[in-house]
């Protein structure tokens, strides 16, 4: 209990908090939900969606895995895609990534670390990770800076990932049936707290007409 005892304690005292200001605030937040947005992010945990971006409960319907990928056979990342668009209706859907992302390092690392003689899902993943940043591994090899190189490849990702989330086929279909929907690629800065749009997408023309 020596992990769980202080985390019971500061639930406690916050549902206490958000009492004393509002007496309704549980009794709207268990009400069913409406999300605007899906946020598609990394699990790391210095970046959780609804604190960096200062949302209430409620306003975002959240999927997070290593290195925010977007991959055709993930189901659990498909089954989150399909609820939010088709059952939650949400309008805009944020993809973002991190500066001093994890899985983003280890995958331009392969092969030179243990990991990559390892056969998990893990590896596989970030094996993958590293296939999917082929060219862009390519591009940065010559860089100084491995903090840049690093931030670089960051973006990269983003923009792979990014790429890939606009070709499947949930947000196809939400777009061939003429829904809103926005599409944005951010990446988060770890050191100063801010968000960065690095692309934006609505109905591609051809989906509007088909």
């Amino acid at each position: 209990m020596t992990i769980l005892k202080p985390l019971l304690e500061r639930n406690k005292s916050w549902a206490d908090t958000q009492c004393q200001c509002d007496p309704q605030y549980f009794a709207n937040t268990s009400q069913p939900q409406q999300p605007h947005s899906l946020w598609i992010g990394c699990s790391d945990s210095r970046v959780p969606a609804e604190v960096l971006t200062g949302s209430h409960p409620g306003e975002l319907f959240v999927h997070r895995n290593i290195a925010n990928m977007v991959v055709e056979d993930d189901d659990n990342l498909q089954s989150v895609l399909q609820y939010a668009l088709e059952y939650l209706n949400v309008s805009a859907i944020i993809l973002c990534g991190h500066y001093g992302c994890g899985g983003v390092q280890a995958a331009s690392a392969l092969p030179d670390m243990p990991l990559a003689a390892q056969d998990n899902a893990l590896s596989r993943r970030i094996r993958l990770l590293r296939q999917a940043l082929s060219e862009s591994l390519h591009d940065t090899s010559s860089a100084q800076d491995e903090t840049a190189r690093q931030k670089q490849l960051v973006e990269a990702n983003v923009l792979t990932q990014f790429a890939n989330l606009t070709a499947t086929e949930p947000v196809l279909q939400r777009w061939s049936e003429g829904h809103k929907l926005e599409i944005y690629g951010c990446v988060y800065d770890l050191h100063t707290g801010h968000l960065k749009e690095l692309v934006q997408q609505n109905a591609p023309e051809y989906a509007l007409e088909s």
